[in-house]
């Protein structure tokens, strides 16, 4: 036994690094069998600890590589590594260019993506890359001094800010950004032509080349929140209340018209004095659940989205929709022409049109239709699997489990799913990234997702 202590020592002392936590009363167990039951017990024991590695933030990106979206360079200006222009990416790549940094949110809109993060050797906060032809990524310019509409990699984008200031939370619509800070102030850039920027709306604006970022107004509470929809925005607060403004077309304010809202206003309706914990609209319908777990939507319902509600095609205000047979549900995804939700059981349901996650013959559910639990790793070897967080683009979905699984299914446009192949997935499949998935945000084309790793 002292021969095995003192090896334990000397391991400890070269320095490996990885943690170690074990006592030697387990190895004494190995050694039990033919010695005094009493003395085993008497036995000392010794605990050693290593070095606690600290796991850190890395981000993943696929999908379509020719907007410069996915912030790796040399996909779209080859280098050594890549010999010629990759228009798209299958395989979860990392992006190197955060590993030095902490990672606090990221977001996709079209063909571009934000990062917000802070590194120790400068003061920004936020960074952008791919399509900035609305200045949605900010302004920026190549040597020669000319704006440039497309960054190929992530650059950092000027907010008027305190240097001790971060981004905790950041969300992309089609061309526009908006991004909360830890100082609860709201910032956005990009197309503001429905007011979606949370600002009043100029005729005839040019946004290429514009070096506006504009603070947003107009909302007394502490935001937790922020979520881009197509061509509008919402604001959750932590009391629970709802904001929005942008357009308006579809009823996907909230306001109670079908017009647009320059500047952010309180949702009323249904969902007034209810506590809203789960927000979500990635296209031009929008879905919200309370602390009770009873959910609420507005906006489009061409595909019988709000039917429960209404046998309109688009609703302007916030509607209870009574689903049944669900359970109480904790979070929401509204996508392009489909809904999903999560219950406190860890279940995913989903109704609405299109590649649904319940196999090819599936492209249409008129109510909440559960998704097999086994598609997500539960299993009887794995019984304590459970879907923690849904999201979903105009015609792609992913499911984050509690054990940091990434999931995705749906339209597999430019490899967006992250899987070895081309073809639409009609089930859930899992994604190899090699992290704990924190969050997924999906573009038109592209994924980027945030984790944690030891590596």
């Amino acid at each position: 036994m002292c021969v095995l202590v003192s090896c334990l020592k000397s391991k400890l002392k070269t320095g490996i690094n990885r943690s170690v936590d074990f006592t030697v009363k387990r190895w004494a167990k190995t050694l039990k069998r033919g010695q005094d039951p009493e003395k085993v017990k008497q036995m000392p024991v010794f605990q050693f600890v290593g070095k606690n590695l600290e796991k850190k933030t890395r981000v993943y990106t696929w999908g379509s590589a020719e907007t410069g979206a996915l912030g790796i360079a040399n996909l779209v200006k080859p280098s050594d590594r890549f010999k010629k222009p990759r228009p798209a990416v299958w395989r979860p790549l990392r992006l190197t260019f955060f590993n030095l940094m902490k990672v606090y949110d990221v977001g996709c809109g079209y063909g571009f993506s934000v990062f917000a993060a802070v590194a120790s050797d400068t003061t920004k906060r936020l960074f952008g890359t791919g399509i900035n032809t609305d200045s949605q990524i900010g302004y920026h310019e190549s040597e020669n001094k000319k704006f440039l509409g497309v960054l190929i990699k992530p650059s950092p984008i000027d907010l008027p800010i305190y240097e001790s200031t971060k981004v905790k939370k950041v969300s992309c619509g089609r061309a526009h950004t908006v991004c909360l800070t830890s100082d609860n102030e709201l910032f956005s850039l990009g197309n503001n032509a429905y007011g979606q920027c949370g600002r009043p709306i100029i005729e005839k604006e040019i946004f290429h080349g514009s070096r506006k970022v504009n603070k947003i107004y107009g909302i007394d509470e502490k935001v937790s929140e922020v979520v881009c929809g197509q061509d509008h925005t919402l604001f959750l607060t932590e009391n629970g209340s709802v904001y929005s403004c942008g357009w308006g077309a579809d009823g996907q304010t909230g306001l109670g018209h079908y017009g647009n809202a320059a500047i952010p206003t309180k949702v009323k309706g249904d969902i007034e004095g209810e506590k809203i914990v789960s927000l979500s609209s990635s296209a031009d319908s929008v879905l919200a659940c309370n602390e009770k777990g009873d959910v609420f939507g507005w906006g489009n319902s061409e595909y019988n989205q709000l039917h429960v509600a209404t046998s309109e095609t688009q609703l302007n205000i916030p509607r209870h929709l009574p689903l049944k047979n669900i359970g109480k549900v904790k979070q929401v995804a509204a996508g392009g022409t489909m809904c999903l939700v999560v219950n406190e059981s860890g279940q995913v349901y989903v109704w609405g049109y299109g590649i649904l996650g319940k196999g090819p013959e599936v492209a249409y559910i008129k109510d909440p239709s559960l998704i097999p639990e086994p598609l997500f790793g539960c299993n009887e070897f794995n019984t304590d699997v459970k879907v923690k967080s849904v999201t979903a683009s105009l015609s792609h979905c992913a499911a984050i489990t509690n054990k940091g699984d990434l999931y995705m299914w749906g339209r597999n446009r430019n490899h967006c799913l992250g899987l070895d192949n081309t073809n639409d997935q009609f089930f859930p499949l899992r994604v190899p990234v090699p992290i704990t998935v924190v969050k997924a945000s999906l573009g038109v084309d592209h994924t980027v997702v945030l984790g944690l790793s030891l590596l």
